[in-house]
């Protein structure tokens, strides 16, 4: 079972966005454990306060690391193992797809949410493993971000979807975006679903699916393509569309 530990002052979100769908399910049949840990719950001040001033002056408050501490420590106090420990944060490394697989073998994750204008540095250096953004923009707390941390490395924990072939697909998973994608009614609006997935030739539809993944990355984003893993008949597929490799250059 894959654990999450969420620190964070506002667990209620958590439960209003994770507690249903795809991931309740997950949590009901034992494959994902959710746990929303609310910080405030371990202030030692009588109004449950969490914040202070920053010593160096400035707008805004600090998370304070006392609370943050006895927080964690009630995750991580008696385990035989350091649970890894995320800080959403602005300045950690991008997220993408590949850390979400690699994040994904890991079998406890604590991520800590901070608010104000961030979290007393003491704290993480002693409790946090690894800084992670979801882009480069700041938002008011990191509860938005971790839920999509959550949820993307949960998707690819067996048995949380359907099958491995419903992530295997999609965009990003192989380094390209995925192929456009029809379903009923055939006609809409004037608008046919293409020929080639009602032939029924299974061959010919994996290979038009492969095909339509290299052009709409190559419409959308076709900066992936230079780190893509493509065999000599995608390159000149794509060589066909125009596409001039930079490393053939």
């Amino acid at each position: 079972m894959m654990r999450f530990d969420i620190l964070t002052i506002f667990p209620d979100m958590f439960k209003a966005v994770l507690g249903d769908s795809i991931i309740a399910r997950a949590c009901n049949n034992n494959i994902l454990s959710l746990n929303f840990i609310d910080i405030r719950d371990f202030s030692k001040n009588k109004h449950r306060k969490t914040d202070d001033y920053p010593y160096s002056g400035g707008g805004g408050m600090l998370m304070t690391p006392q609370p943050i501490y006895d927080a964690y420590m009630s995750v991580a106090d008696g385990l035989d193992y350091k649970p890894h420990t995320i800080y959403m944060s602005a300045q950690g490394s991008v997220f993408n797809q590949k850390k979400a697989l690699e994040l994904s073998e890991k079998k406890h994750i604590v991520i800590l949410c901070g608010h104000y204008e961030g979290v007393d540095q003491r704290i993480l250096d002693m409790i946090v493993d690894e800084e992670i953004s979801i882009g480069d923009f700041v938002l008011t707390g990191g509860e938005i971000p971790a839920m999509a941390v959550v949820d993307a490395v949960s998707r690819m924990i067996p048995g949380v979807l359907s099958g491995e072939e419903n992530f295997m697909n999609e965009s990003h998973f192989n380094g390209l975006l995925e192929y456009p994608q029809y379903t009923r009614p055939e006609v809409f609006m004037g608008r046919k679903v293409p020929d080639i997935l009602l032939s029924g030739h299974h061959k010919n539809i994996e290979n038009w699916k492969r095909q339509m993944s290299l052009e709409t990355t190559l419409k959308k984003r076709p900066q992936m393509l230079e780190n893509a893993s493509l065999s000599d008949s995608d390159r000149k597929f794509l060589k066909g569309l125009g596409y001039e490799f930079k490393k053939d250059k």
